[in-house]
């Protein structure tokens, strides 16, 4: 995807299928082709009438909404939070998920959650807690300090000064096919999934 307006919503990095048995192909097309497509879309209407904005990256749209023409900063806290929260979503995806937690995770982890079961117990709680439509995240502070934390709608982690490392879409349409209303299968079933080594570099990026 272009980092800067007109954004273009780019294939998937692996068939639609991949994350078989636990998110089913349909699903995943219907996810980045339909929804997230009308995220991408609707932005670019947004910014296309304020060219002063079309060089801001995504991550900067959402840092520095408040100061973007207030006609437009809901719509572009909404729509360039859609494209943010999908795009990290689909990218913290992987089948299988990696055994043993890789790079500074595998110290991380247990110092902020005593091990990988107190994580894996903590953002399920959180991620059942989210009332509606919404994300659970794993974020790190300015200090490199790791939160679990959750978002409504497509509200992000910058919003409280938190800097995403990996999240969990827990909106029905991420789930709802295979899962019904059962959020907490589809949670079960996302941890065979998550993108340990994508969440690190995450990390990495931030903290070199």
């Amino acid at each position: 995807m272009n980092n800067h307006y007109p954004f273009v919503n780019s294939p998937l990095p692996y068939p639609y299928d991949a994350m078989e048995p636990y998110i089913d192909a349909l699903t995943m097309e219907l996810h980045h082709n339909r929804h997230l497509q009308t995220y991408v879309d609707n932005l670019n209407k947004l910014l296309k009438d304020y060219p002063a904005y079309h060089r801001l990256s995504l991550e900067e749209l959402l840092l520095y909404v408040k100061s973007l023409p207030e006609n437009i900063q809901t719509g572009i806290q909404n729509n360039a939070g859609g494209v943010y929260n999908h795009i990290l979503y689909f990218s913290c995806l992987k089948n299988p998920s990696a055994d043993i937690l890789p790079g500074p995770l595998e110290q991380l982890i247990p110092k902020y959650f005593q091990d990988f079961e107190g994580f894996r117990a903590a953002f399920t709680k959180a991620a059942l807690s989210v009332f509606g439509s919404g994300y659970a995240w794993l974020a790190a502070d300015a200090f490199g300090h790791l939160h679990i934390m959750t978002t409504s709608n497509q509200d992000t982690p910058f919003s409280q000064n938190l800097f995403p490392l990996l999240n969990l879409d827990v909106w029905e349409h991420a789930y709802y096919l295979k899962h019904y209303n059962d959020r907490a299968a589809y949670i079960g079933d996302w941890f065979h999934l998550a993108n340990w080594e994508q969440a690190a570099e995450n990390y990495r990026r931030l903290f070199p």
